[in-house]
């Protein structure tokens, strides 16, 4: 098999990888700091990035790190629902039976987001991703949805994730309201070439596989052929061992990583 090949003993770029292994590059780090002071605060945050730039992997590492009795988190990435869809699956999330009318489960899910604050003293957190396909309806709604007792205070936190559209999107005037109420922002711009080669010796490292599998060049034609993406560096690693053990390499070249990168883009 092609990992055991370069002596891993499992596959350390595939998507799947265990949030304990996360590394930490400047965006990972700042990302971070910023869900912090969203979760402290009970507030709205924004955050975007192309494709591939780690934003759903980060997410889910943070929210793995917090405590399940204090907070409840609800995780949404279906953004194509109409707003009654959304309203359903809300309710689903928070532990409601959903009502007929949106009305009812708009305030069911305001008392119940009440509740574990107040009474039951669990901070929910809510991260829709892909938020650049919501409707305008769900938008606009959002901002009523987490107005508590005349918009003095916070009880819940919302997190919107999306490809940076969605900052061009929210620039119309009709999310005025909703924009005033994001206190943090972060567009994710990709890993660097530094970082993309201490990524890849420490992921390597931790799948216990041999020293020096890539040469300097085909570390630098993997940052020119990602973009600053892990999930393309990723799938290019995982290809270029492909091709590397069929073609008895022990060292992987830039000629591999071209080959790599040039099979996926026409994949």
């Amino acid at each position: 098999m092609y990992l055991s090949y370069y002596g891993l003993e499992f596959n350390p770029f595939d998507k799947n990888i265990e949030t304990k292994y996360a590394y930490q590059s400047k965006d990972f780090e700042i990302l971070k700091n910023r869900l912090n002071f969203i979760k402290d605060n009970k507030t709205m945050a924004l955050i975007t990035g192309n494709p591939g730039m780690g934003k759903t992997f980060a997410i889910r590492n943070f929210l793995n790190e917090l405590n399940g009795n204090l907070y409840k988190i609800i995780y949404m990435c279906m953004s194509t629902l109409t707003t009654q869809e959304f309203y359903r699956q809300l309710s689903y999330e928070l532990g409601i039976e959903p009502s007929f009318k949106k009305i009812d489960m708009f305030r069911d899910i305001q008392n119940q987001i009440l509740t574990l604050a107040r009474d039951k003293k669990i901070n929910v957190i809510i991260v829709i991703d892909e938020a650049q396909y919501l409707s305008t309806g769900i938008l606009n709604d959002l901002k009523m949805l987490l107005n508590f007792d005349l918009d003095s205070k916070n009880y819940a936190s919302l997190i919107l994730v999306g490809q940076p559209v969605l900052n061009s999107i929210l620039r119309r005037n009709i999310y005025d309201a909703l924009v005033q109420r994001i206190t943090v922002s972060y567009n994710m711009v990709g890993i660097d070439k530094t970082e993309l080669k201490e990524y890849i010796e420490s992921r390597i490292k931790i799948a216990h596989g041999n020293n020096g599998i890539f040469n300097e060049q085909a570390l630098e034609a993997i940052f020119n052929a990602c973009n600053g993406s892990i999930r393309v560096a990723n799938n290019i690693i995982t290809k270029c061992f492909i091709i590397g053990k069929s073609k008895d390499l022990q060292t992987i070249d830039s000629d591999i990583v071209l080959e790599a990168a040039n099979e996926l883009a026409l994949g």
